[in-house]
């Protein structure tokens, strides 16, 4: 029996992962520790407990942090409230939220302004969620899956529109998105795709290597949406099996009963050393051919945030 392994291309860090995280590693070199971020920076144990080892406090509200620190937002976005928040407590913000998240946010403000009502299809109670609902507090009404789709009750009259969070499988939306117009034929599209580039992407790149896939095995964290797509895309398109570790050490050995061909790929917030650990682990099970199968290119990046910039070039840095 042959083994092998098809590693998925483009996968971990996107260009909104990557600003986050190097945001917070410069402002721990700039401002010192103890630097505070309202919530996980990215949804990724690893990365979180990384930063805790350097001084990096992480706290579920605004007001859980001391008055007149800094504090950093993560890469999901906030609500105005939250920055209305630190500004009350006079706290120095520094935003990093993912750019094409913040693009969603301006599209609600504008829809709203325009007295137009949103369905935002995405996961109730995800900080991304929240924080682009708050935008417009009474005029979003969050679509959770395709029972979601079916039972929401927009208000009679208003002009429609559907957003979406940007870390959805592309399938299960297109589905809710055709629900959606069955039910109001007259419901605006966004402008642009809200499903960001890296999402739709990884996405392609599992699609690929699903049906050669005995065993396809996700590098990423339970509260990582994206990731948890990736799972449930591999086994959608003919993966035998699919299962979701932030570590090489959570893998089973009886997974591997039976299995010729491994699938790998890591959700958005993952670093990359995650991966090669899961790999050095299927090596040592005979899985010595390890071909990494690319699907895309990625070259974005996003600048880093402004007062951030400006404090650095102050400082010298």
């Amino acid at each position: 029996m042959s083994k092998r392994v098809l590693i998925a291309a483009p996968r971990g860090y996107c260009a909104g992962v990557d600003r986050a995280i190097v945001t917070v590693e410069k402002a721990l070199e700039l401002y010192g520790a103890p630097l505070y971020v309202r919530k996980e920076i990215v949804h990724n144990k690893h990365v979180v407990a990384t930063l805790e080892q350097r001084g990096v406090i992480f706290v579920n509200e605004t007001d859980e942090v001391p008055e007149g620190q800094t504090v950093v937002f993560s890469a999901h976005g906030v609500s105005p409230a939250v920055h209305e928040e630190a500004a009350r407590r006079n706290l120095k913000t520094i935003d990093a939220t993912c750019p094409l998240v913040t693009k969603v946010h301006n599209e609600v403000r504008r829809f709203a302004d325009a007295d137009t009502e949103i369905l935002l299809i995405g996961h109730e109670g995800h900080e991304e969620v929240e924080g682009t609902a708050g935008e417009a507090p009474g005029q979003v009404r969050v679509v959770d899956g395709l029972d979601g789709a079916r039972s929401v009750q927009p208000t009679p009259g208003k002009n429609l529109i559907w957003l979406s969070q940007t870390t959805l499988s592309v399938d299960e939306t297109l589905e809710s998105v055709a629900i959606l117009k069955e039910r109001f034929p007259e419901i605006a599209s966004p402008p642009s795709d809200d499903i960001c580039y890296a999402t739709q992407n990884r996405q392609e790149a599992i699609r690929g290597i699903a049906a050669q896939s005995d065993l396809v095995l996700v590098v990423g964290s339970t509260n990582s949406s994206n990731s948890v797509r990736l799972v449930e895309v591999a086994l959608e398109y003919g993966a035998k099996a699919a299962y979701l570790v932030d570590y090489a050490s959570e893998a089973k050995d009886e997974w591997l009963e039976g299995v010729e061909t491994v699938g790998v790929t890591s959700g958005a917030s993952v670093p990359e050393e995650l991966v090669q650990d899961l790999l050095k682990w299927l090596e040592l099970h005979g899985f010595h051919d390890q071909q990494e199968v690319e699907a895309k290119k990625e070259s974005l990046t996003f600048a880093l945030p402004q007062n951030l910039r400006s404090d650095m070039k102050a400082a010298g840095k």
